[in-house]
């Protein structure tokens, strides 16, 4: 199958599901000083691009999660390459269907993942009806940190290039780019966040659903140059866009080690990635306070969390780590859901909580950061997430409950209804999904 772009002609493979496009540019390569500006246009192809393989990543750190295996979260790690600035699409057909689109922002602590992560396997989207893009995006120092020089948070203005990119093309591979849904777990729901309140992001999107991000997540400027002043102590240079440009992607991981551990916490703010990363989203307001800035009255939202996040970092239930997946998701997720029910009449606001309980070490894991994922994209019976080491334990899993949770996703996307009422949170896990009064609704 071969597809016609603005760019050039593309070529993809077909399977079981449909029809599937890899490492598709929607921007310029970040090489050199382009790594810290912002994402350009790219000069397009002659001939038809190999759309059947998948594309390099963004320079990342490998993480290591002890005896829980997460490479099929985290995906291969850097796979060295310049056209990284690429995304998948994965459709039932490239035949101008008019579908519903859904475009994903994987996580990762804003410095690892990419959408050759097992886990994002769009197959079943395209099997019900959906046109599924995944996306990469600038990560770490390129990405991330704030420098004298060059636009901030660069790896938010790629998502918003691939955004554009999703608006000028996806009718091409036989999506509709007026029923767009933008989805993100992790950091890339943090960042779906931030695009709620993005003005150069109205238009670009009609839904987006949030899971484990926070609308609250974001580095101050004073914060995020602490972070600067450190990494360019480590690297030897000014803390300037010029001075790190001549530094190799390499050297920019090899000092990864020395800004672990920064106190951020400043006179009025508090770190609100509790040390787990120096990089995230830096914003003078935090996303939840602006959304009368961007698109956020006229998008659908979809929220929640896992009901035990900090599980992943901490399986140990006589730890506080319940308190710190409170810190990292849950009361900026409550925030979020709350300022965007104000701002959009409460109608469009959609709230959910994720229970299912993995069996994965020694029955500790729960329903952990990331347990959701294979029941949002119903690969949940998949045998590399199961076992000894696998995300979701020995057992296998409750029948019928990814084909919930996915169906939640599709009817949302194609709708703006995710199957409750706007008034309660619903609870998402081992049996039929219940509901309970949201607090503070009338």
């Amino acid at each position: 199958m071969i597809v016609e772009t603005r760019a050039g002609a593309v070529r993809g493979v077909r399977d079981d599901s449909g029809e599937l496009y890899r490492a598709i540019p929607y921007a310029a390569a970040p090489v050199g000083a382009g790594r810290f500006a912002a994402p350009a246009p790219h000069p397009g192809w002659s001939g038809v691009r190999d759309g059947t393989q998948p594309s390099p990543t963004a320079p990342q750190p490998v993480r290591d999660f002890g005896r829980l295996d997460m490479t099929p979260y985290f995906g291969p790690g850097w796979v060295p390459g310049e056209e990284y600035l690429s995304l998948d699409v994965r459709t039932p057909s490239a035949d101008g269907g008019g579908r519903p689109v859904m475009v994903f922002v994987h996580g990762g602590g804003f410095v690892t993942g990419s959408n050759r992560a097992a886990l994002y396997d769009g197959g079943a989207f395209a099997r019900d009806g959906v046109v599924l893009v995944t996306v990469n995006y600038r990560l770490g120092v390129p990405g991330f940190l704030d420098l004298r020089g060059a636009p901030a948070n660069r790896g938010l203005l790629d998502v918003l290039a691939a955004l554009g990119w999703v608006r000028a093309t996806i009718a091409a591979f036989g999506g509709d780019p007026d029923n767009v849904t933008v989805f993100g777990q992790s950091a890339g729901a943090t960042l779906v966040g931030a695009l709620l309140a993005t003005p150069e992001a109205k238009g670009l999107f009609r839904r987006a659903i949030v899971q484990s991000g926070s609308g609250t997540g974001a580095f101050t400027p004073e914060q995020a140059q602490r972070v600067t002043a450190a990494a360019a102590a480590a690297l030897g240079v000014e803390p300037t866009a010029d001075a790190f440009a001549a530094i190799s992607d390499e050297r920019f991981l090899g000092i990864l080690p020395a800004l672990a551990g920064l106190d951020l916490r400043t006179r009025t703010a508090t770190d609100p990635l509790a040390g787990l990363s120096p990089f995230g989203l830096v914003l003078p307001v935090q996303p939840a306070d602006a959304l009368a800035d961007g698109p956020a009255r006229d998008v659908d939202l979809l929220i929640g969390t896992n009901t035990e996040e900090g599980r992943l970092y901490d399986p140990d239930p006589a730890t506080a780590a319940d308190a710190l997946g409170e810190t990292l998701f849950g009361a900026g997720t409550a925030r979020m859901a709350q300022a965007h029910a104000q701002i959009s009449g409460g109608r469009r606001t959609y709230v959910y909580s994720f229970g299912y309980r993995s069996t994965a070490l020694d029955g500790q894991l729960g329903a952990a950061h990331t347990v959701e994922l294979p029941f949002v994209f119903d690969i949940a019976d998949k045998p590399w997430l199961h076992g000894a080491t696998g995300l979701l334990g020995p057992d296998p899993a409750p029948a019928g409950l990814a084909a919930r949770v996915h169906s939640v996703w599709v009817s949302f996307a194609n709708t703006g209804d995710p199957g409750w009422a706007s008034d309660v949170v619903t609870t998402l896990g081992a049996g039929p999904a219940s509901g309970a009064a949201r607090p503070g609704r009338s």
